[in-house]
């Protein structure tokens, strides 16, 4: 099969399309037949030695797929051949063929093409992890989201609304009505505004109940600022400063939590109950229109190098895809 393999470490050019074997399911797994990848900035990290994969032979990225089964493992009873399905793995997404645990994977819902299904799992999952499961956002409360335009924060915006909540997010001002057509409550220019300021004035001076960050360094303070007594800080990324002078006196009187967390290094056992609980309560909400996948761009598998160029110009609103089975 082919497949995109890093040989070494660098800029995109070090992204080799190879022929490489297949992989077998074992037990309990499926073997799916991959139609469409999507990009995610643990990716680009990755590329360049930054962030590790899994063990595998040949070191192929790729966090997130949608495709049709191919062929199950003896014990799998949740699926058939070419059922169409979507989900996350540790990596080896950039190929023609994955594996995947049978309760990892995600029925494509039936409104959304298969191709266009890689831009769900990774982004949704992340997000309502984020903001409902260790957040604890419910209907009346509010959230702040970093990078609002990002794949995590157009699905957070999606998410916050149709569990009935409020959300303000930071994005740069060419991206603002793509935010607001979403349906953010508030949407703050991070160049010329400060974020803790807009959020007192629009929460009334009490603060968000959960600040969804990807940025970290020296958004820090601002975000505990930004947090209401008793909110939370969800770190799902850092690409500003690895370390900051924290203050911890500002988190006394809050009672305020900073909660560190991440999908890739988690045990099978609780993915698989993320999995199972987006499956229950966030599919659904494809079919009736309140969720959508939002695409900025498409590339084909062989210019995987020009797609990993484009995500790091920061210039997507939403998720950029990549077509492995080119021409659906």
């Amino acid at each position: 099969m082919r497949a995109v393999v890093l040989t070494s470490y660098g800029e995109p050019d070090v992204l080799s399309l190879q022929d490489v074997p297949e992989p077998r399911p074992g037990p309990e797994e499926i073997a799916v037949d991959v139609v469409t990848t999507a990009l995610n900035r643990a990716d680009l990290l990755q590329r360049r030695g930054m962030y590790p994969g899994p063990p595998m032979t040949d070191e192929i990225p790729g966090m997130e797929f949608s495709g049709r089964v191919a062929s199950l493992g003896d014990r799998v009873t949740a699926w058939s051949e070419g059922d169409e399905v979507m989900g996350i793995v540790a990596g080896g997404a950039y190929a023609e063929r994955l594996v995947i645990h049978e309760r990892q994977a995600l029925p494509v819902p039936p409104s959304i093409p298969v191709a266009d299904a890689a831009a769900i799992p990774e982004v949704f999952l992340t997000a309502f992890d984020a903001l409902v499961v260790q957040g604890g956002l419910t209907s009346g409360r509010w959230a702040l989201v970093h990078a609002g335009a990002s794949g995590v924060g157009t699905a957070a915006i999606q998410i916050a609304k149709a569990i009935g909540a409020f959300i303000a997010v930071t994005a740069s001002v060419a991206k603002h009505d793509r935010c607001l057509e979403l349906g953010a409550d508030r949407v703050i220019d991070y160049r010329t505004e400060s974020f803790a300021d807009v959020v007192a004035e629009a929460t009334g001076g009490h603060g968000v109940d959960v600040v969804l960050d990807v940025i970290g360094g020296e958004y820090t303070i601002d975000n505990i600022k930004s947090l209401r007594t008793g909110g939370r800080l969800v770190q799902v990324g850092v690409m500003g400063r690895q370390t900051v002078e924290l203050p911890l006196g500002m988190l006394l009187p809050k009672r305020a939590s900073i909660i560190g967390t991440v999908l890739r290094a988690r045990p099978i056992e609780e993915k698989i109950a993320l999995t199972q609980r987006v499956r229950a309560e966030l599919l659904p909400l494809f079919d009736d229109g309140s969720l959508v996948p939002v695409i900025d761009s498409r590339y084909r598998l062989a210019d995987i190098a020009d797609a990993h160029r484009y995500m790091e110009s920061n210039a997507n609103v939403g998720k950029i895809l990549v077509d492995v089975v080119e021409g659906l």
